[in-house]
């Protein structure tokens, strides 16, 4: 579920690297265009974490506004969309290090239980698909992104940084000031939280 999008219309420009020179050279048309080509798709990266509040607006507006900042040390060993769809997880990253915290419900509500004889104390309900089957339907991936939100924001975090955005394990580690240990072990609450979201949806009668 990658969401760096689709590439710079010739349209505009001759190529990605015409547009990154008339950046450097801060041409207000490149800018311009740099804005409305790209403010979506990094708009929706934003929401993922941030919600539907006027905080996913602002770390879009944040990442422009560093990325005009660094268009001179861009190096282009990336492409343009890879290039700012990091900068903005980075804006949202610090977006959520300093908002009031919401009280969080405990993820251990969500993770499965076990009773004295080291079983589970429930049967896991049996999904009618597979999870990569469900997610390639809009309705289910929607219902996903639905369920995701309902997790616990440190455990959310993790699992869009690693399952939506797709960024390593060390990598997570790194923006999130954690060691890789517990990066897996966030991740796999996480997934198992979401599970139990996603259950009463995806038995047999989905």
């Amino acid at each position: 579920m990658d969401s760096t999008g689709s590439e710079l219309p010739t349209s505009a420009w001759k190529s990605e690297e015409d547009l990154i020179d008339a950046l450097r050279r801060q041409d207000d048309d490149a800018y311009e265009y740099l804005v409305r080509a790209y403010s979506g798709r990094m708009l929706v990266v934003a929401k993922r974490f941030l919600g539907q509040d006027q905080d996913a607006q602002d770390a879009v507006q944040d990442a422009f506004l560093s990325a005009f900042k660094a268009i001179a040390d861009f190096e282009g060993n990336s492409k343009l969309s890879t290039w700012l769809h990091r900068i903005v997880v980075n804006a949202c990253l610090m977006k959520l290090r300093t908002r009031k915290r919401k009280p969080e419900k405990p993820v251990e509500d969500l993770l499965p239980h076990f009773v004295n004889d080291g079983h589970r104390d429930r049967v896991e309900p049996a999904w009618a698909v597979t999870f990569d089957t469900a997610v390639q339907s809009r309705e289910t991936r929607d219902l996903v992104r639905d369920q995701i939100e309902q997790l616990p924001e440190t455990y959310r975090t993790v699992l869009l940084l690693r399952d939506i955005e797709q960024l390593s394990t060390d990598e997570t580690a790194s923006r999130l000031n954690m060691s890789v240990s517990a990066v897996k072990t966030r991740l796999h609450r996480a997934r198992q939280a979401l599970k139990t979201l996603l259950d009463p949806h995806m038995n047999d009668g989905y």
